[in-house]
Formats: C-alpha cells, sequence, structure tokens
C-alpha cells in the first residue's frame, strides 16, 4: 500500500515563492473550498506533476510554472510503502527530479525516463492511468473509467489485477522475438557464409589432391619409363658382356702365338745365321785354297763337294726362311687380329662402363622420383587448408547447434506467447474477478440509492438493466446517473486494489463531483458511503459548495486569492 503523507509546492499555477502544505494523512475526510481560480484544484497537478512529470488537466509542463514568477516551480511529496520512507522532488525552470530512500537520494545515472521508469514500475507500481482512476475522480479533463476505449479499460483492470506484468512480459518476449528471429536470420546467414567458406575449402583441397595425385602418377610414369630404360640397358650390357666373353674366348691363345712368333723369329734368326755361315764358308772354298785351321791345301773335289753341301744347305736355309717368313706372317696376322678383338673388347667394355653409370643414374633418380612420391603421399595437402577447413567445420558444428538451440528458444517463445496472449493467462485472471468486480460495483449503486443491475464482460463492455430489464449503455444517463456509476467503479476499483495490495493507497480526491452531477440526495447518499470507508482512507473533497458541505467534513482547506497569489487556510 502506498500511504501518501505530504505535499507542498510553490511557484505552482497561482501558487507564488512560498510553499503551500498539504498533509494528506491527518484527516480521514478534508473539505477543499474556494471560490472559481483560487487554486483548489492545484493539488491535483501537483501530485500527478511530483509522481508522473505531468499536470492532472492537460496542461503543457511549461503553462504548469507560475505565469507571474515565471521560475522555480517545485513539488514535493513525501509517501510510505510499507516501512521505507520516500521523498520525490521535481521542478522546473530549473528542471529537477531527485528521488530519495530515507534522507538517500537514489542513483541519477540513468536517464530522467529511466528514473521515471523506475519511479513508476518498482517503487510506486502504478501508471498515471491507474493513479487517476483509483485515487482521483475529476471533473475537467478526466476521463472516467466508462469513456475509455476498450483497451484502456483492460489496461486499467490488468494493473489493479497486477497482472499488467503479463502485458509487460508480453512487450518484453515480443521484443525479444523480433530480436531472436534477428538472431535466427544471423545465424543463418552465418551458416550460409560458413557452408560456402567450406564448400571453397573443400573444392579447394580436392583441386589439391586431384594435382596431387596427378603430380604422383607423372613421376610414377617417370619411374615406370625409367625401370624399362634401365632394363633395356642391363639388357644392352648383357649383350655386350655375352660379346666380350666370346670375343676373350677367341684370344686366349695370345700368349702362345706371341710365344710362336718369338721362336720362329728366333728360328729365322739362327737360320739366317747358319746360311751367312754357309755362304760365307762357300765364298772361302772359292777363293782359298788351303784349310783356314791346319793351314793344308784342299783338294778340288774336296772342296767341291764342301761348296756343294753348303750350297745345298743354304738352298735349304732359304727354303725353311722362306717357310718361317710365311709362318712369321701368318702369326703377325693372328697377333694382329687378337689385337683387333682386344680393342674391340676394350671398347665393348667402355660402353658396358658407360651403361652401368647410366643406370646407377637411372636408380639415382628413380631414388629420388620415389622420395618425391613419398613425400606427397604422406604429406598434408595443405596445412593452412586443411587447418582452416577443421575450423570451419567445428565453427558450423557450433553454430548448428547454436541454431538448435534459437529453435528451441523460439518455440519457447511460441508457447510464452500463447500464454501471455489476452485470451491466456490474464483472461482465466479477469474471468475470476469480473464477477466479483460486478457485485462491488452493485453494491457501491445500492449504497448510492441507484438501483441499476450493471454487468461487465470480460471485454469490459457494460449491460445496464432497469428494474424493467430495459436495457441501457453508460451514455443513455444523466450526468448525475453517470456521477453515481463512476463513484461506483471508483470505490469497486480501490476494493479490488485493497484485495491484490496493487494499486491500493489511502488517498482519494474527488474534485467537485458536488457541484454538478450530484443532486442533494445523491450527495447524502455519498457521504454516507464515504463515512463507510475504511479508517486507513484519506478522502480530499474539492468544491465550491462550502457552506452546505462545511460541517460534514472532518477539516477544511479554503483556498483563496491573495494579491494575485493563492493560499490557504486550515480549519
Amino acid at each position: 500500500m502506498i500511504h501518501f503523507k505530504k505535499v507542498k509546492w510553490k511557484n505552482l499555477l497561482s501558487s507564488g515563492n512560498k510553499f503551500t502544505t498539504i498533509e494528506l494523512d491527518r484527516s480521514a475526510t478534508t473539505l477543499i473550498i474556494g471560490e472559481n481560480g483560487a487554486g483548489k484544484s492545484t493539488l491535483l497537478d501537483a501530485l500527478c506533476y511530483a509522481l508522473y512529470g505531468k499536470g492532472f488537466r492537460n496542461l503543457k509542463k511549461e503553462l504548469l510554472v507560475n505565469s507571474i514568477n515565471g521560475k522555480e516551480m517545485l513539488v514535493e511529496v513525501d509517501f510510505m510503502i510499507g516501512k521505507k520512507q520516500y521523498k520525490v522532488i521535481r521542478g522546473t525552470r530549473p528542471n529537477k527530479f531527485e528521488l530519495y530512500l530515507g534522507n538517500t537520494m537514489l542513483n541519477q545515472d540513468a536517464s530522467v525516463r529511466d528514473y521515471q521508469d523506475h519511479l513508476e514500475k518498482n517503487i510506486l507500481k502504478m501508471s498515471h492511468r491507474s493513479f487517476t482512476q483509483v485515487a482521483i475522480l475529476g471533473s475537467a479533463n478526466f476521463t472516467p473509467f466508462m469513456q475509455l476505449k476498450a483497451s484502456e479499460r483492460r489496461k486499467l483492470v490488468e494493473d489493479l489485477l497486477d497482472i499488467s506484468i503479463f502485458s509487460t512480459m508480453r512487450d518484453i518476449l515480443r521484443k525479444k522475438v523480433s530480436s531472436h528471429k534477428i538472431d535466427i536470420k544471423e545465424n543463418e546467414h552465418e551458416i550460409e557464409i560458413l557452408e560456402e567458406r567450406i564448400n571453397g575449402l573443400t573444392e579447394q583441397i580436392n583441386a589439391l589432391q586431384k594435382n596431387r595425385d596427378k603430380q604422383i602418377l607423372k613421376y610414377e610414369s617417370t619411374v615406370k619409363e625409367t625401370e624399362n630404360n634401365i632394363q633395356t640397358l642391363m639388357e644392352t650390357i648383357d649383350e655386350k658382356t655375352k660379346d666380350v666373353v666370346e670375343k676373350e674366348s677367341t684370344i686366349q691363345n695370345k700368349n702362345t702365338v706371341e710365344d710362336r712368333l718369338k721362336q720362329t723369329i728366333n728360328l729365322e734368326k739362327q737360320l739366317e745365321t747358319a746360311r751367312k755361315k754357309a755362304l760365307a764358308d762357300i765364298e772361302f772354298y772359292e777363293n782359298h785354297d788351303n784349310c783356314p785351321t791346319c793351314k793344308q791345301g784342299l783338294d778340288h773335289e774336296h772342296k767341291e763337294k764342301c761348296i756343294q753341301e753348303k750350297t745345298a744347305k743354304v738352298s735349304e736355309i732359304k727354303k725353311a726362311v722362306t717357310e718361317l717368313d710365311a709362318k712369321i706372317n701368318e702369326l703377325h696376322d693372328e697377333i694382329g687380329r687378337i689385337n683387333t678383338i682386344q680393342s674391340e673388347i676394350l671398347e665393348k667394355q667402355r660402353e658396358i662402363g658407360l651403361l652401368q653409370t647410366e643406370i646407377t643414374s637411372n636408380q639415382k633418380y628413380i631414388s629420388k622420383v620415389q622420395d618425391q612420391i613419398n613425400d606427397l603421399t604422406k604429406a598434408q595437402i595443405d596445412n593452412s587448408a586443411n587447418d582452416k577447413l577443421a575450423t570451419s567445420e567445428d565453427d558450423l558444428d557450433i553454430l548448428v547447434a547454436k541454431k538448435q538451440e534459437l529453435k528451441d528458444k523460439e518455440h519457447y517463445f511460441s508457447i510464452a506467447q500463447m500464454l501471455l496472449q489476452d485470451a491466456g493467462v490474464k483472461q482465466k485472471i479477469i474471468k475470476q474477478y469480473v464477477p466479483v468486480m460486478n457485485k462491488l460495483i452493485n453494491k457501491y449503486l445500492a449504497n448510492l440509492e441507484f438501483y441499476v443491475g450493471f454487468e461487465l464482460d470480460e471485454a469490459f463492455e457494460e449491460t445496464i438493466k432497469s428494474r424493467f430489464r430495459d436495457v441501457f449503455k453508460y451514455d443513455n444517463f444523466s450526468q448525475g446517473e453517470k456521477m453515481r456509476i463512476d463513484l461506483a467503479l471508483l470505490f469497486t476499483w480501490r476494493a479490488v486494489a485493497r484485495m491484490k495490495n496493487s494499486v491500493n493507497t489511502n488517498l482519494l480526491i474527488l474534485d467537485e463531483v458536488f457541484d454538478s452531477s450530484l443532486d442533494t440526495q445523491g450527495t447524502d447518499d455519498f457521504l454516507r458511503l464515504l463515512n463507510t470507508l475504511t479508517e486507513k482512507t484519506n478522502a480530499f473533497i474539492i468544491s465550491h459548495k462550502g457552506d452546505a458541505l462545511y460541517d460534514k467534513f472532518d477539516e477544511v482547506i479554503k483556498f483563496e486569492k491573495y494579491k494575485n497569489f493563492s493560499r490557504i487556510s486550515v480549519s
């Protein structure tokens, strides 16, 4: 419950520089009187301005400032909620807005709008409309409940039943759903981008893989070609080696031939020596008659015989030398053939060596290419691309998981939206209280001697039936009858507020309800009803019919003009 203690103001409307102070909880009933223009209704504007930053009447904030002084408008309101003491100070020219809990001013780091929001939602827990429907019934620039739009009626009742939180939750949820839809779109967009990136990286890696496989095939083809070349070289070496072996087998008797040649040449030399000696002997016998040894004379027959013998010997030697020459030439030819074959063997062996060198070179090349093949087989395609792909796939898994979370959350939001619809939880609560409201309304109407059957439906549309079951609407009634309905609704809302302890307050202000709409009987009925109110109610009745009502109230506050400014007196 909000227990209002005191309000004071200065430079508000017709009030001057001196504070006007009204104790709000001193008397159960207080009559506020004064002539028109004396400032009686300033109390309404002071309270509404202090609490909500705007007057009760539809006046711009600048017009609330006293037109003579033109500055330093200030309003202070003291109230309690439970055991907590609050004070609101609000002013214009200069602007001022302070909120105190006890003697400590609450943090003002936030904007004025946030500060006001905190005051309404966390402290007062009622809006400007709720306050004016529960605490105030005015005549000027005030829209009674029955003249509100259906949506506004519903909002007021939701505040009374303390279920407007569901509307607030719905509004918050609506924003969350809107933000959530953006999150879903962003998530889907991020997934789309990441999938495109993964596809691009996969294509890149596949291209690299294809290129690597192509390179490996090329290397393998080179190896195969080189191996075939080695095979050809080895076959050539085998052929040349076989040829060398065959040739070597044909020259194995070279030494024998050379020995025979030497022997033959020596033999020829010996024969030549013997021939020369035989020729020398023939020449001696032809030219000498004495024996060279014994110096004895040689007979002719002996000489002829020796010459014939020597001549025969020379012939034999000549013949033998001719045969030896032929043999020597034959042996020389054989040695020449053998040397030719040896040269051919050396050439073949050189060629074999070159072929073996080429084989070794090819084998080294194969080993090198094979190493490259092994490196390509074992190595990663592209470490950076693979790392990016792995990271992207991990990120995608996270986003997909987040997508599922968002979908689950979206489902929960849809359920919550269904529950927070007007036809959801709120409607069930309202349905329970509508009969209670109708009972209270009709009770207060009966107390005001207005006997009709008044009924609000769950859409807060009224049906009013007379004793004769005629059906009416609010607009069908006179101003006095409408005032009775408005009063009955006011007291009903206060009773409901007490039940819910939502916008329950001690303060009740009625502005000129007696002056135009209620007749004498209606006034008496209302005063009787007013006296039945709880002791926790402090009622202020504003009227310019002071003489007729003066002795019916616990306290009277009189407003009057003095030197163009309003002042009060309390009796």
